[in-house]
This record gives structure tokens, sequence and C-alpha cells, in this order.
């Protein structure tokens, strides 16, 4: 439900409603030695580091409303790196309603932005399989808001910041306000799907899954890349170095890695 100022229900007391978006993605990477392999975990460890996740989480706390009031970052030895972020929440009127079309910016190992009664969160993943020949970074962000501020408003921002091959998306409002007359309000917004407040330019790149749990405003989306280009997915060089043999093995198992993430199962990759 949108209401206006004059529309809108008073409320017994604050709105303490529990609005959470996680967001997961993963990017992908083929690595065939153990050199390569090392190389892209330095990579991830150089280019997502505490000063770069922290500025891009100061601004999704702007986004939704939220004001900063301290920040306590680490990068670890010989990888990884943590930041907290004190943040107190904001009115709704001055969350910006423009669209956030950044370009994609790498991020670090773990942050934790602790809002007044809300909290932003993010944890990195890298990791790789020696015999595979598959390296995956994966980030997790968890926005947790209380009131009338909204974690979505969040999320076109989020995806512009990551170049993600695989996103698993949560949203859930948990808990319940009450109105003067003691009606319960279980939700205070309009929703049927994540993919409402996903740009159509983006939703058009990805194939998208939704499972939904309305009686429970409990809502999942996940998407996957349609296009597969195998020169974004080698490290340090080109298919042209590759005879069609490999570069028909090396599209095998990335696709069937993307399609393991994206269904949540495994896949006999030897069965045709």
């Amino acid at each position: 439900m949108t209401l206006t100022p004059q529309q809108r229900i008073e409320l017994h007391g604050f709105n303490n409603l529990t609005k959470s978006l996680s967001f997961n993605m993963y990017d992908i990477c083929y690595t065939s030695t153990k050199a390569e392999r090392e190389a892209y975990i330095e990579y991830i460890d150089e280019q997502y580091n505490a000063d770069r996740l922290t500025n891009i989480l100061k601004h999704v706390a702007d986004i939704i409303g939220a004001h900063v009031l301290n920040v306590a970052k680490q990068d670890y030895v010989p990888q990884g790196a943590s930041v907290t972020v004190l943040v107190s929440e904001g009115p709704v009127v001055e969350v910006p309603t423009e669209s956030f079309e950044q370009t994609p910016g790498p991020l670090p190992d773990n942050v934790v932005l602790q809002l007044d009664k809300s909290h932003i969160t993010v944890h990195t993943y890298p990791e790789y399989h020696p015999e595979e020949g598959i390296s995956t970074f994966r980030a997790d962000i968890d926005v947790s808001t209380c009131g009338e501020i909204s974690p979505l408003k969040a999320l076109n921002y989020l995806i512009h910041s990551f170049e993600t091959d695989v996103m698993s998306i949560d949203y859930r409002v948990r808990g319940f306000t009450r109105a003067k007359d003691g009606h319960k309000l279980f939700i205070d917004h309009d929703i049927n799907s994540i993919q409402n407040y996903i740009p159509k330019k983006m939703k058009e790149m990805y194939d998208m899954i939704d499972v939904n749990v309305y009686q429970e405003n409990i809502f999942h989306t996940k998407c996957k890349l349609k296009e597969f280009d195998l020169n974004n997915y080698l490290f340090g060089y080109t298919k042209d170095k590759l005879n069609p043999d490999e570069i028909e093995e090396i599209t095998a198992n990335l696709t069937a890695e993307m399609d393991e993430i994206f269904y949540g199962k495994n896949i006999n990759r030897h069965l045709q």
C-alpha cells in the first residue's frame, strides 16, 4: 500500500516492522593452474578491501535514509577485511528516489554496519577447487531495517556495484506494528515480487525464478546471466589461446558450475 502523508495510518507508538534484504552474489572464474588460482585470490583480496566496501555500504546507508555515525575497519593478513559502521536511522522522506546506476565496484571480505535497531552486513568468500579448475567469489550482503526505511531502495545500487554471474535475493517483512485502534499491520507496502525493484534492463540480462510465500511476506528471486562469453571467465588470457577441445570442456564446466549454484543442487556432469 502506498499512502500519502495525509492518508498515512496513525500508529500506536512507532513503526517496528523489520524488513530484511539478503543479496547473495557469485563471480565465477576458470583458473587452470595453482599460480592462476593464487593470483585470482590475491586479486580478490586487493580489489575487495575494507576501504572500497565501506564506501559502497556508506552509499547504501544514504540511499535507505540512514546516517553514519562512526566507522571501524580492519584489513587482515594474509587476506580479508572487516568494517563496522555505526549509523542512525533517518526519516523515510529523506530517501532519494532517483535510480543509482553506478559503475560496478570491488568489495572486501567482512563488513558490518550497525543501525539504530537495524544493520547492514557484508561477508565475502573466495574459494577454488584444485581439480576442477574453477574459482568462485561469493559476497553476502544483508540489509535489515526497522521502521519505515526500506532496504529494497538499495537493491538497484547493490546490483550495479557487483559484477555477478548468479544472484540469490531474499526479502522478508517480520513482526507487526499497531494502528491507534489496535489493528495489527504485518506489512506497510505493496510487493508481489523482488523483481518489481530490479530495473528492466537488468532483468533482460538474467534468467529469473521466483519462490514466494505471500501469506508470510517472504520473497525469493534467483538470477543467472543469460549470455555466456568464455573470455569473461578466463583469468589473464582469452580463448584464442585455447584449442577447440579445451574451449568445449571449460565452457561445459563453467556453465555446469553456474547451473548448480542457480538451482542449488549438484549436477552429474558426466551424463549426457
